[in-house]
This record gives C-alpha cells, sequence and structure tokens, in this order.
C-alpha cells in the first residue's frame, strides 16, 4: 500500500473517532441544561455549596498571613466605624475577614440568582445582608429594589453597624464605582473605605468580566485601605460625580498597592 492508499484508508477511523466525540459531547451538554435547573433550585446542593465555600474560605484566611501594616491598616478603619467599605467585584471574596472585628457589618447583595450563594456564604461569616442594586440610574436602583437596600443600610449606619458594598455594577463596567454607594455616604454622613485584598496565590478566572480572583491556601496576604472618601449632604450631581472618580481611582490605587507591596516582599 502506497503512502497516498494509507492516508485514504485512515481517514474513515478518523472521521469515526471525531463523530463519536461530537456525540458524547452533545449528550454531556443536554444532560447538564436538564439537571442543572433542578441542582439550582435544591435546597440540599445549595447548603452543601455553602458550606463548602465557607470552610474554603475560612481555611484561605487561616493559611495566608498578613503583615503586621495590613492587621494596622484594619485596625485603624475600626476607630472611624461605622464607615461604609467597598471593593472591586471579583476581588471581594475575602472581605469577611478583613473588616474590624468590632464593626458589626450590613452587606448589600444583588437580587440576581448568583449572588444567592455568595449571600449565604456572607451570613455564614457573621454579616447581615440586604438585597438590593449598585446601579447607575435612579430608574434601576428604584426597579432593582436598590432604594429600599440604599435606605435600609442607611439606618444600619445610623444605628452604629457598618455597611459593606461592592463598587462596581454586576456585569457592567469593571473597576469603575457606581453612583449607589456615592448615595449611600451622602445620605448617611459617613465615609467609604476603599478596600483591596491581594494573594500570592490565586486564580484570576480571565474569561469572566470582572476577571474574578479565587484566592488559593498557603501563601501571603496584603490589605489596603486608601483614605476615607466623605461626601457633603448638600453634593450636587457635579460633586456626586468627582466624588465617584474619585473612588474608582482610590480603589485602583489601593488595588495596584496591595500587589506591589506582595511583590515587594516576595
Amino acid at each position: 500500500m502506497n503512502n497516498q492508499d494509507a492516508d485514504h484508508a485512515e481517514t474513515p477511523e478518523t472521521s469515526g473517532d471525531e463523530t463519536s466525540d461530537s456525540k458524547r459531547s452533545g449528550f454531556l451538554k443536554r444532560f447538564w441544561r436538564k439537571i442543572r435547573g433542578p441542582l439550582a433550585r435544591s435546597a440540599l446542593v445549595k447548603s452543601l455549596l455553602v458550606r463548602l465555600i465557607t470552610n474554603y474560605l475560612r481555611l484561605v484566611n487561616l493559611t495566608n498571613p498578613m503583615p503586621k501594616e495590613a492587621k494596622e491598616t484594619i485596625k485603624k478603619a475600626g476607630e472611624i466605624a461605622p464607615f461604609i467599605v467597598t471593593f472591586w467585584h471579583g476581588q471581594h471574596l475575602m472581605g469577611p475577614f478583613v473588616r474590624p472585628k468590632s464593626a458589626p457589618t450590613v452587606a448589600m447583595f444583588s437580587r440576581s440568582n448568583d449572588a444567592e450563594l455568595n449571600a449565604k456564604v456572607v451570613e455564614r461569616l457573621g454579616l447581615e445582608i440586604v438585597r438590593g442594586s449598585g446601579g447607575r440610574a435612579e430608574t434601576t436602583r428604584v426597579e432593582k429594589g436598590g432604594a429600599r437596600a440604599l435606605l435600609t443600610l442607611k439606618n444600619a449606619l445610623k444605628n452604629g453597624k457598618s455597611a459593606a458594598m461592592i463598587a462596581d455594577i454586576a456585569h457592567g463596567t469593571a473597576r469603575e464605582a457606581g453612583e449607589g454607594i456615592i448615595l449611600l455616604a451622602k445620605l448617611s454622613g459617613r465615609p467609604i473605605i476603599a478596600t483591596a485584598y491581594a494573594s500570592t496565590r490565586k486564580i484570576v478566572l480571565e474569561k469572566s468580566w470582572d476577571k474574578t480572583t479565587i484566592p488559593l491556601p498557603f501563601g501571603r496576604a496584603m490589605v489596603v485601605a486608601a483614605e476615607p472618601v466623605w461626601v457633603p449632604a448638600d453634593a450636587d450631581a457635579d460633586a456626586l460625580e468627582a466624588k465617584r472618580q474619585e473612588l474608582t481611582n482610590k480603589l485602583n490605587e489601593a488595588t495596584a498597592q496591595a500587589a506591589a507591596a506582595l511583590e515587594k516582599a516576595s
């Protein structure tokens, strides 16, 4: 048999393998689509996932020591409580561990199904939760219950509890602060503390809109908190926009400083 005959002889076998793989892949996709709905609605599955995620984050916290200056940062923040602490989306997973223990905290989560597991994990880690949205436009806040959530957070701050709110808007423009958190600072008269957490061992989900970062155990951690952002009670639209830009810049600077501090220490 010459080379040309050999090539022709292998083609049907290769084609058959590819067809078989394609069928298996198609079956698995159809099977997953069929079961993912019931799984997502299963109280047992949700409970197991919440426990798993909570215990994993506790392990990360225990095995990623922070330097003295990071602990001092957290302690200093506690001195001006109650405050509004904020992180970027995708960089906030360790937030419950880097708050002053003396500051009871109420955290805002969106009403989306995606946020439900996160909210339950945070509850297990000792925070209260309120469901809403940190949207840009007033209509967005009203439609998604954001106005009600902001009022709840304002009352919590008035009663001496701190508030936690992600700065950027889910599935919006990553690393750009929304208006909701600025409005909360104006209404409550309490400062916003832009905070960043970084770790030496991590996985970055590059295809996610916010580049979600999952810290891994057995590394080192760093926390950086920027100087507080205060929003005057009489701030007009222009002043609110300026404060929104200020918060965006401070969060980005804190994020860069946390990463740089870890790199310098390595």
